[in-house]
This record gives structure tokens, sequence and C-alpha cells, in this order.
């Protein structure tokens, strides 16, 4: 039978999609959140990181968070400021954050519209603002480090995620910093005396009418940034969040640590 070349051809056998269906008792029920029990809001999300995978940049990162959250980061400089006559005595930090436009699922921003740009200007200003007290800047003057963040999926916690994985990166590139900046995500449901909640996934943060992000230099142990807002109930409740969030990324930090040294060890 001659074949018809503008058409893509199927297999000539196929099975039914109920053959490779998971079994009740194989382990492939991740999907299934409908019968499974309320989480601890002070357990961890389970966080993968790994430092050097890319060889076009001088240094990247990449941090993956159990439930989808997965965020590639890469950096680059010291390089010679554009800008003539800047400041002597201190660099600057650029920060670019992209979303992917497979990163959600769901209705989302057209891409390329003004609520997107806003939503990754806001996010690309935030990392900043984390960032910059954990990097020497006083060390490159009138110099420039860039850091381009790009967010292949969210699945909740997302800056939190983006901030630990540019400062992966930047430490990856040998850019002098005081410590790691290590970012923890909370949020809080809609009931005021609800608890909040460390590393919450999308479905979570969709119900929340609090969140907060945490960036924490846990050898300092100082608070670089504090980020979020909605109702989060009284002052002493923000309180209780803040102290949550530190202790959580106090937590994280040897798990970052020990990614830098496993990129040392490999280069």
């Amino acid at each position: 039978m001659p074949l018809d070349h503008r058409r893509l051809q199927g297999p000539d056998d196929s099975q039914p999609p109920e053959l490779w269906a998971a079994q009740p008792g194989d382990g492939g029920g991740e999907e299934e959140e409908g019968g499974a029990a309320p989480r601890d809001p002070c357990a961890l999300r389970p966080l993968f990181a790994r430092a050097g995978l890319l060889s076009q940049a001088e240094g990247s990162a990449y941090v993956e968070l159990s439930g989808g959250t997965k965020v590639l980061c890469a950096a680059w400089g010291p390089r010679e400021a554009a800008e003539p006559g800047g400041a002597v005595g201190a660099g600057r930090l650029l920060c670019e954050f992209r979303r992917a436009p497979f990163c959600s699922r769901g209705a989302r921003p057209r891409p390329g519209g003004a609520a997107e740009r806003d939503a990754e200007r806001e996010a690309a200003a935030a990392l900043r603002e984390a960032l910059e007290p954990a990097v020497r800047l006083a060390r490159y003057p009138r110099a420039r480090l860039t850091v381009s963040v790009m967010l292949l999926q969210d699945g909740g916690s997302a800056l939190a995620a983006a901030i630990s994985a540019a400062s992966l990166a930047l430490a990856d590139a040998g850019v002098e910093m005081y410590d790691l900046a290590v970012g923890c995500a909370l949020c809080r449901d809609g009931s005021a005396a609800g608890p909040w909640a460390l590393q919450p996934g999308e479905a979570e943060e969709r119900a929340s009418a609090a969140r907060l992000t945490v960036a924490l230099l846990p050898a300092l142990n100082q608070v670089s940034a504090v980020l979020g807002g909605g109702r989060g109930g009284a002052p002493e409740g923000w309180g209780r969040a803040l102290r949550l969030g530190v202790e959580g990324c106090q937590r994280l930090y040897p798990v970052l640590r020990h990614c830098l040294l496993r990129a040392a060890r490999r280069r």
C-alpha cells in the first residue's frame, strides 16, 4: 500500500491506554490528591539542587522542589558597567526573571502582555532585593553582575526557589559573597487563626489569604529580605511566620552548601 507522505503515519499496532494506567498498588498515584492526608505545615518539601550545569554561563544552578517547581539560573560577571561615570566603590547587580510559556497550568497572562511583564519585573526587583545584601558589591567598583532566572515550572514557592538558585549561581561564578541567600516561602489560608505552611504548593498559594517569602543569610543569621503581604491576622502572627521562615531557611542551608561542594569537586 503506498504511503501518504503528507501525513504523520501512526504505528501499525497500538495498545489501549488502560494498559498503561497506574494500578492501585504500583506507587504511581502521585496525582491522586483527593484522599491524601493533610501535610504537616512545618514540613519542608524535598529540594534538589545542582550547580555548574550550564557551559555557556560563568555560573549556573538548577533548583527543583517536590511538587513541580523547577528553576534554572545563570550568572555572569563582573563585567565593566556600560554606563559612564558610575559610582566609585560599588558595583551593580542586575536581575532578570522570566516565566516559561509552559510553566503553569490553566489560564495565564498573554505571553509578552503587560500583565506578564509587570509580574516578571516585580519578581526581578524582589530577587535583587534579596540578593544584594549577600554580594560584596564594594569589591567590584564600576562593574555589573548579571543574574538571569528562568522559571520552567511553577508548582508553588517559585520566588523562594529562584532566590536559592540565583545565590548558588553567583557563588558558582566565583563572585565574592558574604553568605548564600536562602529563600523559604510561607502562606496562610483564609482563616486568621490558621497555621502558616512552609513551602506551599500551587494550589495552596491560590487559596491563601497571605503569603510571605523570607530570604536569610544563615551563617550571619541575617534576614536579607521579607517579601509578601495579604490578610495574615494580628502582628504576632506575622512574627511567628517570620520565625518559621527563618527556621526553614536554616534547614535548607546544608543542602545548598553540599550542592556547592559537589560542584567544586567536579571541577
